[in-house]
């Protein structure tokens, strides 16, 4: 199985090309920190993301998310960031890498759970604002570099896919994919 990254600066765009890719017949794996931030706004937690505990609770649930995408029978999944997003998220908020982050990021490392190459979807020019997103684009971008710094320090190659539409941009990655991997179809999809 290959396991591939998206990742980039919030408002991208990424949750969009998922659901794409998701279409077009690819495994995909959901991102966990807007799902936590969501669960905690509604348990009256105003910004869970500056609470000590944050950084080792979404490691904690993409590491439960990919173990249980890992029994699927894609060839290809596709994931919506990772523990290594997580590490970029403690820099960029100035939190410590907890000893729960730095075992899950040794783990990903030790048991190579994720394909080298990473997709990196660039800002559209613009952040929209929701509950769980809210940052300025200046530090979305500032955001931005923290995660090509994180991902180059892991070892990770950057693929960056251009603002566009996203069709485009899905096509784009799937294309890089196939190309890596031998030209693999998805699961139910013709040639």
């Amino acid at each position: 199985m290959n396991r591939y990254i998206l990742t980039g600066t919030p408002g991208a765009g990424k949750t969009a090309i998922l659901r794409q890719l998701e279409l077009d017949g690819f495994g995909v794996v959901e991102e966990a920190a807007t799902d936590l931030i969501a669960l905690w706004h509604a348990r009256g937690v105003d910004e869970p993301w500056m609470e000590p505990w944050f950084v080792d609770a979404v490691a904690a649930l993409q590491r439960q998310r990919q173990m249980r995408a890992a029994s699927l029978a894609d060839a290809i999944q596709f994931h919506d960031r990772s523990a290594i997003c997580t590490a970029a998220l403690a820099a960029f908020l100035g939190a410590p890498v907890t000893p729960g982050l730095a075992g899950e990021l040794e783990r990903i490392q030790r048991d190579a759970v994720y394909e080298k190459r990473v997709f990196f979807i660039r800002s559209l020019g613009f952040v929209a604002p929701t509950a769980a997103r809210r940052i300025s684009h200046e530090d979305a971008l500032r955001f931005e570099r923290m995660h090509e710094e994180t991902y180059r320090k892991f070892g990770f190659e950057i693929v960056w896919i251009e603002p566009g539409g996203v069709v485009e941009r899905a096509r784009a990655i799937a294309d890089a994919v196939r190309a890596d991997a031998g030209d693999v179809t998805p699961r139910g999809k013709q040639p």
